[in-house]
């Protein structure tokens, strides 16, 4: 298994980071976006200087899982908007025709520049997901670990990240193997109780 970053001219593992998006997350709201939503997604964490996504290969090259992170996500968000707001706007257009309900979930996306300052240095893991047929193999973890390596080379003090608490052990699970320690837990808008957790430089 080879772990490294994508670079953005890489279509090809871009869309490989897609599918397995779609695979590891059924249900949730990035998905139901779609996959232009995502591709535009994962590519702009591949632009932005302070962001990056991480590709786990298999034995025949093909993706088997990835990792997004920032370390600064309300540039990261700043960045999509003064770049691809007609794009996104685009997408998030269908997804409304789809599914009105989802309106005021897409003003505050829209709003999440503002919502993300923080005075602390950090980084966000974003997203991570594994194929499938992959868990178990300890792709996650090694994806995770190449992570804290470029982490210890930055001025950021944690990584952080947000899963769901509840019918979600594994993922829980997951975090606390690798060290990281629950920081706070606290409840969206949509009323989605959710755990922060951190890992320490």
């Amino acid at each position: 298994m080879t772990i490294r970053r994508v670079e953005q001219s890489e279509k090809n593992l871009i869309n490989g980071v897609v599918e397995i998006h779609l695979k590891t997350f059924p249900g949730f709201f990035l998905t139901f976006m779609g996959k232009g939503f995502l591709r535009e997604l994962y590519m702009s964490y591949c632009k932005h200087e302070l962001s990056g996504l991480l590709v786990a290969l298999g034995e025949e090259g093909h993706p088997i899982g990835f990792l997004a992170y920032s370390e600064n996500v309300s540039a990261l968000y700043k960045f999509m908007l003064k770049k691809k707001l007609a794009v996104f706007a685009w997408y998030s257009l269908g997804a409304f025709i789809r599914k009105p309900k989802i309106f005021m979930r897409l003003v505050r996306a829209f709003l999440k520049p503002k919502e993300s300052k923080r005075t602390e240095e950090y980084i966000e893991l974003a997203s991570i997901g594994v194929m499938p047929e992959s868990k178990g193999q300890g792709v996650g973890s090694s994806l995770v670990d190449k992570l804290k390596e470029i982490a210890e080379n930055t001025s950021c003090q944690y990584i952080a990240l947000e899963t769901d608490a509840e019918n979600n052990d594994g993922a829980n699970r997951f975090y606390v193997k690798n060290g990281f320690v629950l920081n706070s837990t606290f409840e969206t808008p949509e009323h989605r109780k959710m755990n922060e957790y951190r890992f320490v430089l």
